[in-house]
């Protein structure tokens, strides 16, 4: 197996814990479906969220996963004007057989638009 990362996004329409926690199952849900991940597979997982979301640790929500041997961290992200708002990232890293050609990032939402040239 190889070390592999895999970069995904989600937007959320509101601040609350609710949609942080939905949003965050949902995105690393797919991500794992997708590429085919198990917890057993997992190095750690990385978050950010733009400043303007303080209701929930994105952490904290991928918890609901079973995550519990995972090593999560979170992070805030730059303040850039013009950037989009209400954005959770994660940047898994894992353990696969895929190759780096056949890893499938995931944006939901209005995350879509951060990386037009992968959808």
């Amino acid at each position: 197996m190889k070390v592999r990362s895999i970069r995904g996004a989600t937007t959320v329409s509101v601040d609350s814990k609710e949609e942080i926690s939905d949003s965050i199952v949902e995105l690393l849900g797919e991500i794992f479906r997708v590429n085919q991940i198990s917890e057993g597979d997992l190095i750690s997982i990385l978050f950010t969220a733009t400043p303007d979301l303080k209701a929930e640790f994105p952490a904290t929500a991928a918890r609901r996963l079973g995550l519990a041997d995972t090593p999560l961290i979170c992070a805030a992200e730059l303040d850039i004007t013009g950037a989009l708002s209400r954005c959770l990232r994660v940047l898994v890293t894992t353990h696969s057989n895929l190759e780096k050609s056949e890893i499938r990032h995931v944006y939901l939402r209005d995350a879509v638009a951060l990386r037009k040239d992968i959808q």
